[in-house]
Formats: structure tokens, C-alpha cells, sequence
């Protein structure tokens, strides 16, 4: 096979902010784990960021909720609120479903 012709798979890079261990934040991260495992195993980079320990990262990141996944790579950017109950929704906006 010509190496031109074999297609990489994108990386992610995303960052996921809760507050504490609330119900939304524990299904947020367990929903967003499940999606990457099954989709993305390793290719993807999950940081789950305590806005309770790093107030700061609300006002760094324009955030006015919380749970917020953010998809830095592969470019567009997206920002997804909520516990990431809609897989589909989800998928969608990571781009894994077109």
C-alpha cells in the first residue's frame, strides 16, 4: 500500500470541566470515558479539570456552565455543556459521526 494513501487518525484533545463529585459531573465523566474508549481509544488526551480547586479556569476558558467538555484538537473547536447524556449529540459535535 502507498504510504500517501494511508489516512492518519486525528488525535483529541479534550478538556472536561465539573464542579466537585456532583451527580451531572460524575455522569459528565463517565459518559465522556465510555465515548472515548469506544471510539477513540488511543488517539485522545482526557483532562478533567475541578473548577472548585481552579476557579480560574471558568473565567480562562469563558465557561458558564458546568459540566463543559471542550474539543481543542481536531480543529473546530466545540464546547459542549451538560452531562453528555446524548451520545449522538456528542458524537456529533466531536465529529466522530458525520
Amino acid at each position: 500500500m502507498n504510504s500517501s494513501t494511508v489516512k492518519v487518525k486525528e488525535e483529541y484533545i479534550l478538556k472536561l470541566y465539573v464542579t466537585g463529585m456532583s451527580m451531572s459531573s460524575l455522569r459528565a465523566i463517565e459518559n465522556i470515558k465510555s465515548i472515548c474508549e469506544e471510539h477513540l481509544k488511543g488517539r485522545y488526551d482526557l483532562e478533567i479539570v475541578d473548577i472548585y480547586k481552579y476557579p480560574d479556569t471558568m473565567y480562562e476558558n469563558n465557561l458558564i456552565a458546568s459540566p463543559t467538555l471542550i474539543k481543542h484538537a481536531p480543529k473546530p473547536f466545540k464546547k459542549l455543556l451538560g452531562d453528555l447524556s446524548n451520545r449522538e449529540k456528542v458524537l456529533g459535535a466531536l465529529g466522530i459521526l458525520k
